[in-house]
């Protein structure tokens, strides 16, 4: 059931929104993310719909990207932090539900680190040993981006992207079979935080490693959760090739290696 197909298609349109149109979301785009948030999830990570729309949860600037204004909800992603990989799994899951926000007509932004974890743990029910490590602000948005948006947007340079090349290793590119080149295409347009993109792939022939760029987390968020969008998008670029395969977790600055199961080789 998870991942879904379809969220692949919603990769090349998904963006970052900070402005929101003051409208209540529907009661069937409601029912449709509150039920994903409660089926698609994992021991290590979960994620909560609160129907909050007083902004208070974000604290001035989001990075430099500017204040999140407007936003009728958001999705709070958390972490059992007693698991070796919570990270990579709130990554994981936090990316699939915003690529179904995004089918949805809803427009989305991860928030890693300017946000009041404190405000948001008055409002959800917070169990021992679990972190609320990100957010986003979920709402209807213009189609196109505000002045302020188009401002940030463009200092940030949020839409530059690593050359694969610069982002691979292992197998040379011409050898590379089918499926490896739309998996690494998915997972090169993944999120990160200030667009830093700290995942560095080894291609194999059966398989493809992720491994961080260097093991210091910067601008505390961790690279790690960073890693893990960048597997979902890589599982569903495979996916769309029509390849499945397994993750299996790797210590150290290996982050985890995606292996295609036997029926496919």
């Amino acid at each position: 059931m998870f991942p879904r197909l379809d969220w692949y298609q919603a990769i090349p349109k998904r963006v970052s929104r900070r402005r929101f149109r003051a409208e209540r979301l529907s009661d069937e785009i409601i029912l449709e993310l509150d039920r994903l948030c409660l089926q698609f999830r994992f021991p290590e990570a979960r994620a909560e719909l609160v129907l909050d729309n007083s902004g208070a949860i974000f604290k001035g600037a989001v990075g430099s990207y500017g204040k999140i204004k407007g936003a009728a909800a958001y999705i709070a992603f958390i972490g059992d932090i007693s698991f070796a990989n919570y990270q990579e799994r709130v990554g994981y899951l936090g990316e699939g539900i915003i690529l179904e926000a995004t089918n949805l007509g809803v427009g989305t932004c991860w928030v890693g680190g300017f946000f009041r974890p404190e405000v948001v743990a008055r409002q959800i029910n917070i169990d021992p040993g679990e972190k609320v490590l990100a957010v986003t602000p979920v709402g209807l948005t213009d189609h196109d981006y505000s002045l302020e948006e188009k401002i940030m947007v463009g200092f940030a340079k949020s839409k530059k992207r690593k050359e694969l090349a610069e982002l691979t290793e292992g197998l040379p590119s011409v050898e590379w079979p089918p499926w490896v080149e739309t998996a690494l295409a998915a997972a090169r347009l993944a999120p990160s935080a200030v667009n830093r993109q700290p995942w560095r792939f080894v291609v194999r022939q059966d398989s493809i490693t992720i491994k961080l760029d260097s093991a210091q987390d910067t601008y505390h968020i961790a690279k790690r959760l960073d890693c893990g969008i960048a597997m979902l998008h890589l599982e569903l670029g495979a996916m769309s090739a029509g390849v499945s395969g397994q993750w299996q977790y790797l210590k150290g600055e290996e982050v985890a290696v995606f292996r295609v199961e036997k029926e496919n080789r």
